[in-house]
């Protein structure tokens, strides 16, 4: 009996102080491993494209584009580093050690942060687009899109090392047993959390995107109006305004997908018992990261220059010289 139970045991030698291995059958297993780690690999490839995209051509280094790089590379790490680590903690024992933990954690925080953050700006974007155009062009410019994403990591690497520093000042406080990783963050820490890093950003993001799309219909029908007055006031050719009001849309649909995902997950795990990774809350938060695989594809179906691209880069025509001035518009 001793030896089944040694045996279920993550350390069998530290029987008092071991976790568990997690109890589920090799299919059961088996199956998570193929459905998990194809949608994590799914990601990583489709915003390894989207980066690749962007940076490669010149005529895509627009500051709209330059915030979709840096919520890409959010993504593409969402992928490469988060998907897998959080099927590995749900599926096997945490061997790693508890820096490693604290390492995973913090770099989970600062990539959920940026995302967050990256839509923010995003949304500023297209306000500034739409509510006002005549002025986009000096307000919004390439090295003030950049300074502003910088900014935007910058934050999240400092706001994120608030919530894990006491898992670097003392390591393992909050592991109950050896082969355990787990992010402690108690009530009223996590409701500031849940109020700085969701409420508010996303009070923002609501606000500017009401306040586009009620321009956006107005613009609509000053275009269809006849009225020689509203004609002169448009001073922008229609087919600009349509491109402009197409890039809102666009980007609200993945406004709107990024918070289905990640809505349910801050509820969870405002109501759960703050242990954010554990019970359903870390499916939740798989959920939310699979917003990461769902960008890439918005983007194929919304975007005609993302798939011209794509099709440049599977046929190996950007490493011919001089592709990076191909016109991708």
């Amino acid at each position: 009996m001793e030896v089944e139970d040694g045996a279920e045991l993550c350390f069998p030698q530290f029987p008092n102080t071991s976790c568990r291995k997690p109890s589920s059958s090799w299919p059961q297993t088996l199956l998570i491993y193929i459905v998990c780690y194809s949608i994590s690999l799914t990601t990583v490839t489709l915003n390894l494209l989207i980066i690749i995209s962007i940076s490669h051509f010149r005529q895509l280094h627009t500051p709209t584009n330059i915030l979709l790089l840096s919520l890409a590379v959010s993504d593409f790490l969402v992928g490469l580093v988060l998907m897998p680590g959080e099927i590995f903690k749900k599926t096997s024992c945490w061997f790693l050690g508890d820096f490693a933990c604290f390492l995973y954690n913090y770099l989970s925080s600062i990539i959920i942060a940026s995302s967050l953050g990256d839509i923010v700006l995003i949304s500023v974007d297209r306000y500034v687009a739409i509510c006002d155009p005549l002025h986009y062009t000096t307000r919004i410019t390439i090295n003030r899109v950049k300074i502003s994403v910088f900014l935007c990591w910058l934050y999240s690497v400092s706001y994120s090392f608030l919530f894990v520093k006491d898992d670097l000042i003392q390591p393992g406080r909050y592991i109950s047993c050896y082969g355990e990783c787990l992010l402690v963050i108690d009530y009223f820490t996590g409701l500031i959390d849940l109020v700085l890093s969701f409420i508010v950003p996303v009070t923002v993001i609501v606000a500017l995107y009401l306040r586009v799309f009620a321009v956006a219909v107005s613009q609509a029908r000053a275009m269809r109006s006849h009225i020689t007055a509203v004609t002169i006031q448009l001073s922008v050719t229609p087919k600009a305004k349509k491109s402009e009001l197409k890039a809102a849309r666009n980007l609200g649909v993945l406004v709107v997908v990024f918070l289905m995902c990640f809505c349910p997950y801050y509820c969870v795990s405002l109501a759960g018992d703050s242990l954010v990774n554990v019970s359903y809350a870390s499916y939740f938060l798989f959920v939310g990261q699979f917003n990461s695989g769902l960008n890439p594809v918005i983007y194929a179906f919304l975007y005609p220059w993302f798939r011209k691209a794509v099709k440049l880069i599977v046929t190996l025509q950007i490493l011919q010289p001089g592709s990076c001035e191909t016109n991708m518009l």
